[in-house]
């Protein structure tokens, strides 16, 4: 069966209409592969420390740093010596001079790490639209609750500052729609959350399907909630009352401050 060009352009027109105005290459591109890094809701290079008391839902781990860069844990290493506790986390500690096959587990979660962070940087931005929105700036008429963030590849040529809560929008509730857009920030700037700002998400939009492609440092103000996959080239700060769902994978070190950060859904 043939169709016209008139009709297809038809067809494409309905189809960018229940995709709530994105277009069906922006909702719908392949979301950024962390593979083993996935295993981690904190994975960094240089270490992790925590002014007490924090807390985390997930596993975390340093690499090729030793466990003593993990600090402020008062952790315990089990009787195998592949991972320790501490009461802060829900979850395992992992470090690079642990028991195998920890160190060779952590080598290879660390590329993933940097293979993720490249391949989110590559991603191209064809939209002028979404290229330096605000000098940076997000919150209120870019990416307040009448001006959602929706799915596709954002992209800064400074820093990226949330001054305000702000929204990234789905294209649906059911299965298949909002649940598998993506939304990638890039930025070769810091990022930087007031204090008592929020990430929130509608339309079945997902954390674990939002990167923050970050070649700078990153900074949550105190009492603020941050959502998304942190891919970072150098640290993070979490300040005090903080929190996270998402993860931390930093290619230096993340700061914590009675901060909350747990793994997203899958």
């Amino acid at each position: 069966m043939m169709f016209s060009s008139k009709a297809c352009r038809s067809v494409l027109f309905l189809l960018s209409l229940s995709l709530g105005g994105a277009s069906v290459s922006d909702a719908k591109r392949p979301k950024v592969e962390l593979l083993s890094a996935g295993n981690y809701v904190i994975l960094t290079k240089s270490g992790i420390s925590t002014v007490p008391t924090s807390a985390i839902t997930g596993n975390i781990a340093v690499s090729p740093i030793a466990g003593e860069a993990m600090t402020g844990f008062s952790t315990t290493l089990d009787a195998g010596g592949q991972f320790s506790t501490s009461s802060q986390l829900t979850g395992q500690a992992f470090a690079a001079n642990y028991a195998i096959p920890t160190p060779a587990s952590l080598t290879t979660a660390v590329s993933a790490m940097e293979a993720a962070y490249t391949n989110a940087a590559g991603r191209l931005n064809s939209d002028a639209a979404r290229t330096n929105m605000n000098s940076g700036t997000l919150g209120g008429n870019f990416g307040g609750a009448a001006a959602p963030l929706t799915p596709g590849v954002y992209t800064f040529g400074s820093g990226v500052h949330i001054a305000d809560t702000i929204y990234f929008q789905g294209t649906g509730p059911g299965q298949g729609q909002g649940d598998t857009d993506v939304f990638i920030i890039q930025s070769t700037g810091v990022l930087s959350q007031a204090a008592n700002t929020r990430v929130e998400l509608t339309g079945g939009a997902l954390a674990k399907n939002i990167f923050w492609q970050i070649a700078g440092n990153v900074a949550v103000g105190a009492g603020a909630h941050l959502k998304g996959i942190l891919l970072v080239k150098t640290d993070v700060l979490f300040t005090t009352g903080s929190s996270l769902n998402g993860r931390v994978l930093a290619q230096t070190a993340c700061n914590l401050q009675m901060a909350t950060i747990t793994e997203p859904s899958e």
